[in-house]
């Protein structure tokens, strides 16, 4: 955990959010800024600043894990849904903490931006 990061202190519980999963290794949480009926972010609990920091493939398995789970606890699974990352500042990333967006819930855009 790192001390200055919203998404540390998120999982922590010092932050307040919208819990939609939690196993020992994995926190999701609505995203407080919405792209579609469904936007859930969901992350590692170990702080990891970027994907291309992260060290073991048993993390990528664990998060879409949960993602599966996810999707289909929101009844995205039938319609689809998109998983995004944003990897650095160049990519839109804001907060250095690995997240996964998961969008669906209705039709979204084919527009990735």
């Amino acid at each position: 955990m790192k001390d200055d990061c919203i998404f540390c202190k998120i999982i922590k519980k010092e932050s307040p959010s919208n819990i939609v999963y939690e196993d020992s290794n994995v926190f999701a949480f609505r995203d407080i800024q919405p792209q579609a009926k469904h936007h859930i972010l969901v992350i590692p609990k170990k702080h990891i600043p970027t994907i291309t920091d992260i060290e073991s493939n048993d993390v990528y398995g664990q998060i879409f894990s949960a993602i599966k789970k996810i999707a289909k606890q929101e009844g995205m699974e039938k319609g689809g849904y998109r998983v995004c990352i944003n990897n650095g500042p160049d990519a839109g990333q804001t907060v250095f903490h690995v997240h996964f967006h998961v969008i669906g819930g209705e039709k979204i855009s084919d527009k990735m931006a």
